[in-house]
């Protein structure tokens, strides 16, 4: 029998409204499994109170016919949301005790829609990493093991808390956010479903910033119907974000039945890197045939300028990076150090507050914005930007759809197993990823197929801007082609 956190999101939503169940049971359900999989990490806070009590809510709108879109859904929310009257981290200890006076674009349009708050999510501090090993609250745990082994694995990163949380049944569905891969990653490497919106689709305000030029917000959940209904109440117009479009949000779930017979599919060479696994090799070309099955048309383009995505992107972000965490210095929240005189304090504060990652960030990204580097790398990065951008215009102009490739270039590694000693180790887990946040476009990631050890694969559909609906169809057929993709049993528990 399924127990009310094992449902799918859009289960629940039909369950809530036949009255099998009610919110509050829900809730609770999901509160129990938290407790039990503490040792997992996904959680830097749980909020049982809030959650039962926006329930509660929940059950009366739904008792007075009045059920809001997400009436009663139980979401986790990545701690890099700001959340009104609850503590924000950003997985930092430089924003310790720092609760928010105001509430994110993102987490208002979901509390609008009726969904319920479980909790604040683990991440990677600031979003900086590929394995959710960073977070000054400790590593999150995936809740997948190889076949035969106890070895912990990494659920991948930055959203690694919202990935792990939605495979291991503790939450219906999460925020996340993704600069560079932030959630296709995690969701490949944890057999979920993850969606990078086109930039500007989700607006940023009230999400602690990164690299503000690549960062975008979008959802985790366990199918692809499941993600299409989050993105519907995340995604909106929002005046106080500039870089947020105003457009209006199609219906996304209506858009996961549609289909692919017609599309024609694109499957870039330069994606067909050295260290590449055969077993990923495999599922790419499993994934064409599942395609071509459907109706697609399936063939070889080029992007010529991908193998300068991940040198270029690794000046952009870090440069951002080093003037958005500008801001914290002990002045005016979170952490304070104090010292002999302000300098004094503001060094101290930094030096204490961030961890080796994002200090390491943001002295490269100071490094290239210098008077004497500036031209040398940062304007030729923005240009080699300009040229990945030009890459997929010329490619969608040629008559393709969407884009498939690999997600990840294997299957999740080993705590400790990558970037311990070089961290260009863990920055090449991005090698399929970077090139969607540098153009602004969308990319999604889905479930295909297990590897020989029996942990999950993804693959990357990548589309026109703003056309997030033609990767909702081409997602749904291979997730039915493939089967979904059986969680974990609760190893944890």
């Amino acid at each position: 029998m399924t127990t009310l956190n094992e449902l799918t999101l859009a289960d629940a939503r039909d369950g809530l409204k036949a009255k099998d169940f009610s919110a509050t049971d829900l809730a609770k359900a999901h509160l129990a499994a938290m407790e039990k999989a503490r040792g997992l990490n996904a959680y830097i806070l749980e909020t049982p109170e809030r959650a039962l009590a926006m329930a509660e809510v929940a059950d009366t709108k739904i008792a007075a016919g009045a059920a809001r879109p997400l009436e009663g859904i139980p979401l986790g929310i990545k701690d890099l949301f700001c959340t009104h009257g609850v503590a924000t981290t950003a997985g930092s200890k430089i924003l310790e005790g720092f609760q928010p006076h105001y509430e994110s674009a993102v987490t208002h349009n979901l509390w609008r829609d009726g969904a319920v708050m479980l909790g604040k999510l683990n991440l990677d501090e600031f979003a900086m990493g590929s394995s959710n090993e960073t977070s000054a609250y400790g590593d999150t745990i995936s809740p997948w093991r190889r076949n035969g082994s106890d070895t912990k694995l990494v659920p991948g990163g930055s959203s690694g808390g919202s990935a792990a949380a939605v495979a291991a049944h503790l939450c219906l569905g999460a925020t996340a956010t993704d600069t560079g891969g932030s959630i296709r990653q995690p969701a490949a490497f944890t057999g979920t479903v993850g969606i990078k919106p086109t930039y500007g689709r989700c607006s940023r305000w009230g999400t602690v910033a990164y690299a503000s030029s690549l960062d975008q917000a979008g959802p985790i959940a366990r199918t692809v119907r499941d993600c299409a209904i989050l993105l519907g109440s995340m995604a909106g117009q929002d005046a106080r974000d500039t870089t947020c479009a105003d457009l209006p949000v199609p219906d996304f779930e209506a858009a996961v039945s549609r289909g692919v017979k017609g599309l024609t599919i694109g499957i870039p060479k330069e994606y067909r890197v050295e260290g590449l696994s055969a077993e990923v090799q495999a599922l790419w070309d499993r994934g064409a045939e599942m395609l071509k099955d459907a109706g697609a048309t399936v063939r070889e383009i080029s992007l010529p300028h991908t193998p300068y995505a991940l040198p270029a992107y690794y000046i952009v972000a870090p440069a951002e990076a080093s003037s958005n965490l500008a801001r914290y210095d002990g002045v005016r929240y979170g952490l304070r150090v104090p010292g002999k005189d302000i300098a004094g304090m503001y060094e101290n504060t930094r030096a204490a507050g961030f961890g080796r990652e994002v200090k390491r960030r943001i002295m490269i990204g100071t490094y290239v914005l210098s008077a004497g580097y500036y031209d040398a790398y940062y304007v030729r990065a923005q240009k080699i930007r300009t040229l990945i951008k030009r890459d997929f215009e010329e490619a969608y102009a040629s008559g393709i759809d969407a884009i498939l490739t690999p997600a990840t270039p294997s299957a999740a590694f080993g705590l400790g197993e990558k970037g311990s000693g070089d961290p260009v180790e863990m920055y090449l887990q991005d090698v399929f990823t970077i090139t969607v946040n540098m153009a602004g476009l969308p990319g999604l990631s889905v479930p295909a197929g297990l590897d020989a050890q029996g942990l999950p694969l993804g693959l990357q559909l990548i589309g026109r801007p703003f056309d997030e609906e033609t990767l909702f169809a081409a997602a749904q057929v291979i997730e039915t082609a493939a089967g979904r993709t059986k969680l974990p049993a609760a190893w944890w528990a």
